[in-house]
């Protein structure tokens, strides 16, 4: 069996920077896993703009974002390979003599292989995410013709050139949905409506104003699909609004006549490869639980990107990846710092979760990049980390919302100084207040 540095499982972004980051930190033994056809991931049908502004400091398409890692990684060398879908990870017995760790043992299949195995020192887990189905809604209605997720009709339109519908009504407003309600625009259908059960929309506010906005097309907050009228072909749907609990109102229903109803109604990471191998996973974001390291719950085994908690721009996938491919690199080099004093980090009073979840003061870097979301709107609030009754910092915000993704950078000298005045008892709580209101009122 031949044993490699490092496997990747994902030939997305995430997967593609971290194996682009592992060789540039020494590691030569690198492959990846992808499923598809090509390299790239989502990027590939993600034909809009608005791209790598963060990363390469200019605005890119998605198959252009993709393409510039990809050239990375064939000048690289770094091998991968296409059509093979990994089935199990799993420790062998064979442990290495000299580090005394055991070796991940991946299953994986192909048509022209079947089934083969392959050993890794480290395993970066870079799978990506999948849109929620319509089989987790409860909509009322006969199954016909015409319902599609956004990701589904976005491949149609974008990598197949067909167009799904004329008349379509999407529900939920996370990004794909607003960026599909523009592009079936532009191809010449009529979306008639947007429709989110929440009071606030799910995805970025450009993207609000710029696929929405710019075409009149209107958002009803407060508002889902209660029922799905045809049976051969979507003939149309009924809208209600719903209350603060999310029950449809009686008598707030309207009907809407469309050929079409696309679903954007959330993702959630890849994550049945990760539980079928005993990774602990965080029941908020349905990814794993990493430490500072992006390690998960198994010793060796990484996590990045999509799989790990859904961002919102791919930039910071890249960037999140690269770290994950460092921090492999030093694992496999036996250079990694033994874990000290070990920090859980606890989202409270509007932080829904954190990643990572525990961070090592001898092993985090000089900042320290925390991320979450949030689970409501705010205005004029701040983001505040308290140590105890200590206020470690704060962050002030003009506005946050559940589609944008939140980040802080905690310092690590700071952290030590509080350490080794006995201020820090193995915990850190992130917090949302009101600008001005201090933890105790």
């Amino acid at each position: 069996m031949q044993i490699h540095d490092i496997v990747i499982i994902g030939g997305g972004p995430a997967g593609l920077a971290a194996a682009v980051s592992a060789r540039k930190h020494g590691i030569e033994d690198i492959l990846i896993i992808e499923r598809d056809d090509q390299l790239g991931g989502i990027l590939n049908q993600c034909i809009h703009n608005g791209f790598g502004l963060h990363t390469f400091h200019e605005e890119l398409t998605g198959p252009e974002y993709a393409e510039r890692y990809i050239e990375q990684v064939q000048e690289e060398r770094i091998r991968y390979v296409l059509n093979t879908i990994v089935a199990d990870i799993s420790d062998t017995e064979k442990c290495e003599e000299a580090s005394g760790r055991k070796i991940k043992l991946i299953t994986m299949m192909n048509k022209e292989q079947g089934m083969v195995q392959t050993g890794a020192r480290a395993v970066i887990l870079a799978m990506g995410c999948r849109e929620r189905s319509r089989g987790a809604l409860n909509i009322p209605g006969y199954r016909p013709a015409g319902i599609y997720s956004a990701g589904t009709a976005q491949r149609y339109v974008n990598m197949e050139g067909k167009l799904p519908g004329k008349e379509v009504v999407i529900l939920g407003s996370g990004d794909i949905g607003l960026i599909m309600a523009r592009r079936m625009t532009l191809e010449g259908a009529k979306v008639k409506a947007v429709a989110e059960l929440m009071p606030y929309s799910g995805g970025l506010r450009r993207n609000i104003v710029q696929c929405l906005d710019d075409y009149g097309i209107p958002l009803k907050l407060s508002h889902t699909v209660v029922n799905i009228k045809g049976k051969e072909r979507v003939e149309g749907i009924t809208l209600a609004q719903v209350d603060e609990k999310g029950r449809p109102i009686s008598g707030t229903e309207e009907d809407i006549s469309c050929d079409t109803l696309l679903l954007s109604v959330g993702l959630i990471p890849e994550n049945e490869l990760s539980s079928q191998a005993g990774v602990d996973i965080n029941p908020v974001t349905n990814g794993p639980v990493v430490n500072e390291s992006l390690e998960t719950s198994i010793e060796g085994v990484f996590a990045c990107g999509n799989v790990l908690h859904v961002h919102d721009l791919v930039d910071y996938v890249s960037q999140e990846a690269a770290a994950a491919g460092r921090e492999a690199a030093l694992y496999v080099k036996g250079l990694m710092k033994k874990k000290g004093m070990e920090i859980t980090l606890k989202g409270e009073q509007g932080v829904r979760y954190t990643v990572p979840s525990t961070i090592c003061i001898d092993r985090m870097d000089k900042l320290q990049i925390v991320r979450f979301r949030v689970g409501s709107v705010y205005s004029d609030a701040r983001i505040v980390v308290y140590a105890g009754e200590h206020e470690v910092m704060e962050l002030k915000r003009r506005i946050m919302a559940p589609g944008e993704m939140e980040q802080i950078q905690i310092k690590r000298e700071e952290l030590q100084e509080l350490a080794d005045s006995h201020i820090l008892n193995n915990q850190l709580v992130i917090r949302i207040e009101e600008c001005g209101v201090k933890k105790n009122g």
